[in-house]
């Protein structure tokens, strides 16, 4: 079984093939002549001057030439800052702590109520007059006579009476109307005969001068109704025509301040705004409005506008007023059309219940003293 054996360390031809091997592997491996490639360029020196320019590299461009010129500054001082214009200037400087002036803008609107805490009448009512405007549409301004002129100045007016109320009117002089009811009188309204403000003789858009329009009420008596409800009066004023079956400040075209809240009522069936308190009966009470020219601001319609101020008296002094064109909040579905000036005015007197009160025309009877 010698045939089998390994090559020992006693046999030529294994130890001659052994070598060969080995020094073939050796040459494969062998490393090159001379020192690694990182150690040839030990001593190396960087060409003088910048890098070469890349200004004109990209697509197509040309190369430049290399040189320390290529990265030179341009010559002289750089350029002056180019002179700002206002527009690029922030914008001054605004205190927030400050309390800006708003003396310029209309007063906040009152606040308003959505019932009265006295009395109310039915939506039945409500929806009748609703449609009643609805057929009835205000009318446009006309042209008075000589004669009317002079009436509404002297106080010569007559009141018409509301068609089938329980009421009665009696004359007491020159501009002095009594008005009275023997028993529980549903909501009326009585207008004046002639308008106390004209649009053609009166609008200081016409006369260039301001017009104050006032009258006055006594109230003798406000006798609680039959099932204990409290009775009311009202003074203000309306376009035509108006609903005689409302109180005046109810329905659109209308203002009025009412007896038994105290609330004024501007185009309002609802609560209307606080304003002063209860009117008791033996007190004499006036409701006037001063119309004047205004600048207006509105884009839609800039120019000049009217400026309307309602203002109110007790007892002869005054006791508050309000701006016609006070804000107004999106519940005031009506604004003051027919209010502002641009339509006749009638006076306008409400009552409800049992009342007796006296409509004072002429100045000779009124406390207020204009």
């Amino acid at each position: 079984m010698d045939f089998f054996r390994s090559p020992g360390k006693n046999n030529p031809f294994a130890r001659a093939s052994s070598q060969s091997h080995e020094q073939a592997q050796d040459d494969a491996y062998s490393p090159p002549p001379g020192p690694p490639p990182h150690r040839e360029h030990a001593n190396y020196i960087a060409p003088p001057g910048p890098p070469p320019s890349h200004e004109k590299s990209g697509y197509g461009a040309q190369s430049s030439s290399i040189g320390s010129d290529a990265y030179l500054p341009p010559p002289g001082p750089p350029p002056a800052p180019l002179e700002s214009s206002n527009e690029d200037q922030p914008p001054p400087y605004h205190d927030w702590q400050s309390v800006p002036d708003t003396a310029g803008l209309p007063p906040p609107p009152a606040l308003k109520n959505d019932y009265s805490l006295t009395s109310n009448a039915d939506e039945a009512d409500a929806e009748r007059a609703r449609l009643w405007c609805k057929s009835y549409p205000l009318m446009k301004p006309h042209q008075p006579t000589a004669s009317q002129i002079s009436a509404v100045r002297t106080g010569t007016i007559t009141l018409q009476k509301p068609a089938g109320r329980v009421s009665s009117i009696s004359g007491l002089g020159t501009g002095r109307w009594n008005v009275s009811t023997s028993t529980d009188s549903p909501d009326s309204c009585f207008i004046s005969s002639l308008p106390l403000y004209f649009v053609s003789t009166d609008s200081p858009l016409h006369t260039e001068r301001t017009k104050t329009t006032y009258y006055e009420i006594k109230i003798k008596s406000l006798r609680p109704q039959r099932d204990g409800t409290e009775s009311s009066a009202a003074l203000g004023f309306c376009a035509v025509p108006y609903p005689t079956f409302r109180m005046p400040g109810w329905e659109r075209g209308s203002f009025a301040v009412h007896s038994d809240d105290g609330h004024r009522y501007v185009n309002d069936n609802e609560g209307g705004k606080d304003f002063t308190t209860p009117i008791r009966a033996g007190e004499t009470v006036g409701l006037g409005v001063t119309y004047s020219i205004q600048e207006t601001s509105n884009q839609q319609y800039p120019g000049v506008g009217l400026k309307g101020e309602v203002f109110f008296t007790r007892n002869g002094q005054k006791a508050g007023s309000w701006n016609i064109h006070e804000e107004l909040d999106e519940e005031d579905r009506l604004g003051v059309f027919g209010i502002d000036g641009t339509y006749d005015l009638f006076a306008a007197v409400g009552i409800f219940g049992r009342v007796s009160l006296d409509v004072l025309f002429n100045s000779r009877d009124w406390l207020w003293m204009p």
